[in-house]
């Protein structure tokens, strides 16, 4: 029994091939032996290969274990590794430019060293498992991944690279914005901007350097910080981080921002930010140049904001079942201020219930208090319960109904400032909402990519980790945009994939399994062809 090929003429001249099933059968009639087709398996076309692929796997499922013995006889299985999502951001990494655009700044420095593959390790690395630069040289590249580059990558190599992107970072940050803006599509109209703080795990602050101890967002005063900022597209795509010091204060970090995406031509590009960045200055900077930003107001008494527009009478315009806009002008002239007052009736809601939970429980704490001045101490100064709290001239506790009404009128309410008169209350108040973007890359970079806790101690260092973080952060976006799935959902469905090392008689071959069905397909939505069976031979 083997495999033949065969050819017909069509019509037009051509020839067309296809595969055949057959055996040779002896005649006792015509005593020679004669061809018998079994079956025809189709078209040799480019697809003939899969189909041919797909039918030894079902003849090997279905073969006695005996058979399978004698057909391995003389193979060893060595080792395997997950390829399926490596490969992905292999294939991403190539098809965004970033391996052209990293070549092209090793070579303008002569370089040999191969920088760009060590970038590229440590990029994957966060998408993947995410690790120390130690554990990525020592275990990642050699047990977890299929990784042949890597063997000529030392341990050196690694922080030289780092070195490297930290001393280029300006240019290769803004020539893989204009690659991947035209590639992807941007659409760079609003540039969504916010910070974070990233901690460390030392005792001790830098005398000069990045890390100092300040505000934490993380809940971490006890451990030094840097704050980092991001600009993002509406799209979740990172176009530019920041590193500042960790006693940077975020409404201090504006003017910086401002300067650094200054000529890189974001089309009408407004600047959205929430109300921690809000502050006279940051608001002065964003509009030199004719420059429109898109700010939360905090709302805090005795401010414009509370005297004169959430009191400013008017009716709400529905945008939504969750969204109500009102627009109010505040003053005259070219010093007139533009706001939009925006209500969520089911946040209203939640914060009614949340609200009504929480003085049932001050009741219960002021009924125990029973004269004891340190728990009064820790209830005034409770973030909870605080805010609800008056005290009488004897000392005692009791809950302030004028607070209660206060903060009963601002359920669901909530105020931003811009100064663009083209866009449209309701554009405004979506385009606000649309901030979240940063708070899921945020939310991204803390639990899939892992960008703290921070080991590095030189500022150098420490800029480059947070780059080669936001890198990751763009191929999972791009990854997640493909295919319409988390980059977890899809991580997980591409390790059905994997390498496996078969030691044969004649040298080492390095085979490719096909994966799941679901898996291909979220290679193809990336436009990656399957993987090919065999990788390498040796």
């Amino acid at each position: 029994m083997y495999l033949r090929t065969t050819s017909r003429k069509n019509q037009d001249g051509s020839s067309t091939a296809y595969l055949q099933i057959a055996e040779n059968v002896w005649d006792p009639i015509q005593k020679r032996s004669t061809v018998k087709v079994l079956c025809t398996l189709g078209r040799a076309d480019g697809k003939a290969v899969d189909r041919l692929q797909q039918l030894a796997r079902s003849i090997r499922k279905n073969a006695p274990w005996e058979s399978i013995a004698e057909l391995e006889e003389g193979w060893t299985f060595v080792n395997s590794w997950k390829h399926g999502p490596f490969a992905a951001i292999n294939h991403l990494w190539k098809q965004t430019g970033l391996e052209k655009i990293i070549e092209q700044a090793v070579k303008k420095e002569d370089r040999t060293v191969p920088f760009e593959r060590a970038i590229f390790a440590m990029v994957a690395n966060r998408c993947l498992e995410p690790s120390s630069k130690l554990d990525c040289y020592e275990r990642w590249m050699s047990e977890e991944v299929y990784f042949p580059e890597g063997k000529a990558i030392a341990l050196h190599h690694l922080y030289r690279a780092m070195d490297f992107l930290s001393a280029h970072k300006k240019e290769i940050e803004e020539e893989i914005y204009w690659q991947t803006a035209d590639l992807l599509n941007m659409d760079v109209d609003l540039i969504f901007y916010d910070t974070t703080s990233v901690s460390f795990e030392i005792d001790w602050e830098d005398d000069e350097g990045l890390r100092k101890r300040g505000y934490s967002k993380e809940g971490r005063p006890d451990a030094p910080q840097i704050v980092v900022g991001m600009a993002v597209t509406r799209d979740g795509y990172p176009v530019k981080t920041w590193v500042f010091p960790g006693n940077t204060a975020d409404v201090t970090t504006i003017s910086r921002v401002k300067s650094d995406l200054k000529g890189w031509r974001l089309n009408r590009c407004v600047f959205v930010a929430d109300a921690g960045m809000v502050s006279e200055n940051n608001l002065r900077e964003l509009s030199k140049g004719g420059g429109r930003y898109i700010v939360a107001m905090p709302c805090r008494k005795g401010t414009e904001v509370v005297e004169d527009v959430l009191s400013r009478p008017g009716r709400f315009k529905i945008v939504a079942d969750n969204l109500q806009v009102k627009e109010v002008w505040v003053g005259e002239g070219v010093r007139r201020r533009r706001y939009v007052v925006c209500f969520n009736p089911l946040e209203a809601e939640r914060q009614k219930k949340h609200r009504e939970e929480v003085l049932r429980e001050l009741e219960a704490e002021i009924a125990s208090l029973r004269g004891h001045p340190k728990k009064s101490c820790r209830l005034l100064s409770s973030r909870r319960f605080g805010p609800y709290l008056r005290t009488l001239k004897s000392g005692e506790l009791r809950i302030s109904c004028g607070s209660v009404r206060e903060r009963a009128k601002r359920d669901g309410l909530w105020v931003i400032h811009s100064n663009d008169e083209e866009l449209s209350a309701e554009d405004l108040a979506l385009a606000y909402k649309q901030l979240m973007r940063v708070e899921e890359a945020w939310r991204t970079m803390k639990s899939t990519i892992r960008i703290d806790p921070v080991y590095h101690r030189k500022s150098e260092r420490i800029e480059a980790h947070v780059f080669l973080c936001s890198l990751a952060l763009l191929l999972e976006r791009i990854a997640e945009k493909a295919c319409g799935l988390t980059w977890k959902r899809i991580r997980e469905e591409l390790r059905t994939i994997k390498v496996g090392q078969l030691l044969s008689p004649h040298g080492t071959v390095y085979q490719a399994s096909p994966g799941s069905m679901k898996a291909r397909n979220l290679l193809k939505k990336m436009g990656m062809e399957s993987l090919p069976s065999i990788l390498n031979a040796e």
